[in-house]
């Protein structure tokens, strides 16, 4: 850090390094584009030269406000996890694709579900039809939950599951299949995303009214806390948000303000966040801008951490670290050009590496035109490990700090989130924010000034406004309707022998225990275990909670 004998030296170099250096340069070669301007509209300065404020801002990795990692030794100490989204099909296919990753080195699974299962209703629900297994893998019932992971070791693999209005359904049938097999719930580990609050802001895959879908998700976290406690029981997510067309900060600002609600009620239910803190997860994207991102990741545990400390003051650091998992962005991949999706994945998981992430997904090049096939997958997980193993980046922890670039894109990253936080608070935070259309509101114009943008050529994306050519197209992976008459085939035969009346039993005793406002959880893992489905259990809470109705947004 720099002294103010210093910093006034530096400022009096630049000016003169302006008007001398850079003024003749620019008068040899013009610039193509003389100021760059993010979303925000921010000035990007030719120059930084300013330096952080290393006690307040920075510390060291593994310490408060851990803006240079959540771990001592970060990636130096172990690479992060590697994850492949899969899921596609019927719980068979899906299966292989998860050995086939596990078979070339990934070292967790990220399971992918259909649209029905997203949206807590059966294969056979007139509304599924044409969509079963189409964008993920179909989930009716502990049956396909137990094909979905046939001899994969539970108690040795970490696994992910993104899943949010039915999330806790899921997670029971996920037990119940570890209850069978006679693995200790304390030997699971792995990621449920479970964030509501984000599918009213960006995703729109809801069921229940948003104060029903909050106290599920505060039933699950108290749940895991004490029966899965190396699980994650929710996975606080803005790669949503960003995919549906936030800047860098509004994805940071609403994912950190959902988090800083669920919190909020959980601790509210009587527990303390010493609790549960260390289990807390969170999801970004990692999109185009390289700096940017990097002080995304940076400004996002700094925020937490000091939140967390002046709104709780925990006695276990850890209470404070945010953890997360990363994935490369899939709005910015393009049908055009597929193979130049290759370069900005990489790209992009390598922020997502110098940002300190503990997890990563690594987009396909072919997903905007179809599932991923199997050589467009393994390129992906290869790239995380050319990354991991060839690039050198894992040699010294936080390799950008003190950056003077990077320290001052944090500093404004961080500004303009607790500008966000200050509108939220005004709202009646984000259930209020939300019943406003507010975060809705101002992903819809950052979408439209994003597009506008292209549309202009202001902002260039190669092989779609610029560098245009012809070329052959690629080979995609085909989800026939085989899948989904094999699918309809096996949920009839399960429902033909389970105990019918043991199911029935179980979800009358949920919905009982959803009217009185008792724990959800023991009796959601009761019903999968009778092999109840995921629409059954669905539409009994459903008959207790209603459902959710957006407010109309447009006139």
């Amino acid at each position: 850090m720099c002294d103010n004998n210093s910093s006034q030296e530096i400022e009096k170099r630049k000016k003169e390094w302006e008007s001398s250096t850079l003024k003749k340069s620019l008068q040899d070669r013009a610039e193509q584009k003389e100021v760059f301007k993010n979303l925000s509209e921010k000035t990007i300065e030719r120059l930084y030269t300013s330096g952080p404020d290393y006690v307040n801002d920075l510390g060291f990795p593994g310490e408060f406000p851990f803006t240079r990692g959540v771990y001592p030794t970060m990636h130096r100490g172990r690479n992060w996890t590697m994850r492949e989204f899969a899921g596609f099909g019927t719980p068979e296919e899906t299966n292989k694709r998860f050995k086939y990753l596990l078979e070339n080195g990934q070292m967790g699974l990220s399971t992918a579900f259909d649209l029905p299962t997203l949206m807590g209703r059966d294969s056979d629900d007139p509304f599924s039809e044409g969509e079963v297994g189409r964008c993920g893998v179909a989930i009716d019932s502990l049956a396909d939950m137990e094909v979905l992971f046939a001899d994969i070791p539970l108690d040795q693999v970490t696994v992910s599951m993104t899943i949010n209005a039915p999330a806790s359904a899921i997670f029971a049938m996920y037990i119940a299949m570890a209850d069978k097999q006679g693995i200790s719930r304390d030997k699971l580990r792995g990621t449920l995303q479970n964030d509501i609050l984000k599918e009213y802001i960006a995703q729109k895959e809801w069921i229940y009214p948003v104060k029903n879908s909050i106290d599920l998700i505060t039933d699950t976290i108290i749940f895991s806390t004490k029966n899965t406690p190396n699980w994650h029981p929710v996975s606080i997510s803005g790669y949503h948000i960003r995919e549906a067309g936030s800047t860098a900060v509004q994805e940071l600002a609403f994912t950190l303000y959902d988090g800083l609600t669920y919190v909020n009620e959980v601790v509210k239910a009587g527990m303390s966040l010493d609790e549960f803190g260390p289990r807390l997860s969170f999801f970004f994207n990692s999109h185009n801008d390289f700096f940017e991102e990097i002080a995304k990741f940076r400004a996002a545990r700094r925020i937490w951490a000091r939140e967390m400390k002046k709104r709780y003051n925990p006695e276990n650091p850890q209470s404070m670290a945010l953890r997360f998992h990363t994935q490369t962005a899939g709005c910015s991949l393009t049908a055009q050009q597929p193979y130049n999706n290759i370069v900005r994945v990489a790209l992009q998981a390598l922020a997502g590496v110098l940002g300190g992430t503990q997890s990563l997904h690594t987009d396909s090049m072919d997903e905007t035109l179809a599932l991923p096939s199997e050589q467009a997958v393994r390129i992906a997980l290869r790239t995380q490990q050319i990354i991991a193993h060839e690039s050198g980046v894992t040699n010294t922890i936080d390799p950008l700090g003190g950056s003077y670039y990077i320290e001052t894109l944090t500093n404004e990253m961080e500004n303009d989130v607790y500008d966000y936080f200050k509108k939220l608070d005004e709202l009646g935070g984000m259930e209020a924010a939300i019943d406003k259309n507010f975060p809705q509101e101002e992903i819809r114009k950052a979408s439209y000034d994003y597009q506008k943008e292209i549309d202009n050529k202001e902002r260039i994306i190669v092989g779609v406004n610029d560098f245009i050519t012809d070329e052959p197209p690629i080979e995609t992976l085909t989800i026939g309707t085989e899948f989904e008459e094999k699918q309809l085939k096996d949920l009839a035969a399960m429902k033909a022998e389970r105990d019918a009346s043991g199911a029935r039993n179980a979800l009358e005793k949920l919905k009982n225990a959803a009217k009185d406002g008792a724990p959800i959880m023991p009796m959601l893992i009761e019903a999968a275990s009778a092999y109840a489905t995921i629409g059954e259990i669905s539409n009994a809470l459903k008959e207790v909670y209603g459902e959710y109705k957006e407010p109309d947004l447009f006139l």
